[in-house]
């Protein structure tokens, strides 16, 4: 779809229609103006070339396109949707250019999910092997010795690779273990459902404290 020449198109009908310049025109067509190329690339965690290598767009060219659909009406899944529907992308890269789209416009912040609530994501390579590094999560005793005075439940689990845990205050983590090699495993934490922005970095260094207490203890 010819994003550029679309908008021109629409831009020059309302010119002749109400005799504005072309800037005028322009902006009564997308409410305000949209960042340059490296801001939009910035707010979306991702370079121009990166996208238009996998979707034939940048970041800018998105936004028109989703500017003149009148997306910053619609909510997230119905967005997605549309995205899914009228361009030839995976699901995956739909719901990518819809989180960038609602970021760049200011329809979300960053690590913001589509319901309000936030993520704070940690990870850590540990040099133990990954069935050890399970067992730190899986096991009570252990576990209570670097996560003192928590009081959690695991919802569900798939030994040496992920777990779903219902945490102390009603929030919820995800844990990924991922072979590293012999001697070698890593952990990434998504500690999901928080309530502000704030909390993100509060519960990132949270983890890394917690992770620095699990590295000393699997020394032993």
């Amino acid at each position: 779809m010819p994003i550029q020449k679309d908008l021109k198109r629409i831009v020059r009908a309302r010119m002749q229609k109400t005799g504005e310049s072309y800037t005028a025109a322009r902006r009564h067509l997308v409410d305000k103006p949209i960042p340059p190329a490296a801001k939009c690339a910035e707010i979306a965690g991702m370079s121009n070339d990166a996208v238009r290598a996998k979707t034939g767009y940048t970041w800018r060219q998105w936004v028109e396109q989703l500017d003149l659909a009148k997306a910053d009406r619609l909510p997230h899944r119905e967005i997605a949707r549309h995205v899914g529907a009228s361009y030839d992308v995976s699901g995956w890269w739909a719901q990518t250019v819809t989180v960038a789209y609602e970021r760049i416009r200011g329809l979300r912040q960053v690590g913001q999910r589509c319901d309000g609530k936030f993520d704070a994501n940690k990870s850590k390579t540990f040099p133990v092997p990954l069935d050890r590094l399970y067992r730190g999560f899986s096991v009570k005793r252990t576990r209570d010795r670097w996560l003192p005075g928590e009081t959690l439940k695991i919802r569900t689990s798939t030994v040496n690779k992920s777990m779903r845990i219902t945490w102390t205050d009603g929030t919820s983590v995800h844990v990924y273990f991922t072979d590293k090699g012999p001697s070698k495993s890593q952990v990434a934490i998504q500690h999901a459902g928080l309530d502000s922005r704030a909390e993100i970095a509060k519960r990132k260094d949270y983890w890394s404290g917690r992770f620095s207490a699990l590295a000393e203890l699997l020394k032993v």
